[in-house]
């Protein structure tokens, strides 16, 4: 007997259920994706326990901002050609006419915050509808388990294009999460003479060298000081004074990570006097979804080593648990519909 389509429904704040999924047709300019998996992170849990911030969440809510499938369908104006292609796509509904979208800012679209997954129906579902121009083709044989995690990936890709690190640069990552090994992975590619990863957590050094790091260090050992570009992905209260110690005079700093309100800031006579170049990024743009997809194409990003864990949309609250449990064994945590 055939399993039923189903679909997670975060009716509120720590309630939730497994319902009947029913697919929505394509309207033009959409088109219909049968979900693969989708990938949980912290935002996620914020949603399920209700601590987002207001205005970042709609509830009653399916969530899934992560996720990877094959186009089923689509609806009119939209190329036929899409269907049967492997896709993955961008979270966020800009609204294509504002000055921030036509600059290609389109996570800084100034009609409102609109998002797959928490103010739009997310991919913990058998389908997805959306509008066909969010979604980036993948190559033909793609492993569409490991691209469930092109998201993150798209936002590191976002500190990597503003990082602009060149060939023979030194270069470090602050954090050994999942974004700080696709940190690792994306600067990998540019060809550095060395490639730092400062953490907290020394069993996370053998996977860091096995995506190209030379050295790594614990936060609270000697670190230098000469480093030419640094990208900060822990998000902890002091991972940016930390990321910005590793630089040298003029130096580059990404930010990436975002921590609890009240961190330590940055010193703004630090910052003037050493003239440290200092990006942030939130979310990511087409630009940075097209490198990531690029990247993963030439298969220099291998996502699979961080996935743990795999379970059914059913067991939806376990694997919130597991996200937030703090366990050094577990990973990305994926849901298969």
């Amino acid at each position: 007997m055939t399993a039923r389509p189903a679909q997670v429904l975060v009716e509120g704040p720590g309630a939730h259920r497994v319902e009947d999924h029913t697919p929505r047709e394509p309207a033009p300019g959409e088109a219909l994706v049968a979900v693969h998996a989708v990938g949980i992170c912290g935002s996620d849990r914020e949603v399920y326990q209700g601590n987002r911030p207001e205005g970042y969440v709609r509830y009653p809510l399916t969530p899934g901002h992560e996720w990877s499938g094959t186009v089923r369908a689509v609806g009119a104006g939209v190329p036929a050609s899409l269907v049967g292609r492997k896709v993955v796509g961008e979270g966020f509904r800009n609204c294509q006419v504002c000055d921030r979208c036509h600059a290609g800012e389109t996570t800084l679209c100034s009609a409102g915050y609109e998002e797959t997954g928490f103010t739009q129906p997310g991919a913990m579902a058998a389908t997805l509808t959306l509008p066909a121009r969010l979604l980036h083709p993948l190559p033909d044989d793609a492993d569409l388990t490991a691209a469930a995690l092109l998201e993150p990936a798209a936002c590191v890709a976002a500190a990597a294009l503003k990082a602009a690190a060149r060939p023979g640069e030194r270069v470090a990552v602050v954090g050994t999460g999942t974004l700080g090994m696709f940190a690792v992975q994306f600067l990998r590619a540019v060809s550095p003479a060395e490639l730092l990863v400062v953490g907290t957590r020394d069993d996370r050094e053998a996977l860091s060298r096995r995506f190209g790091a030379t050295g790594f260090r614990l936060r609270d050992q000697d670190l230098p000081d000469d480093f030419d570009v640094v990208i900060e992905t822990a998000g902890s209260a002091s991972a940016a004074r930390t990321a910005a110690a590793l630089l040298r005079r003029g130096g580059r700093l990404v930010l990436t990570g975002i921590p609890a309100p009240g961190a330590d800031g940055l010193d703004p006579t630090d910052l003037v006097v050493r003239q440290l170049e200092v990006h942030t990024v939130f979310g990511a743009p087409p630009d940075a979804w097209a490198h990531a997809v690029r990247v993963f194409g030439a298969g220099l990003l291998d996502p699979l080593p961080l996935v743990t864990h795999e379970l059914p949309l059913t067991e939806f609250p376990q694997a919130i648990e597991l996200v937030g449990a703090g366990d050094p064994k577990v990973g990305k945590v994926l849901l298969r519909p």
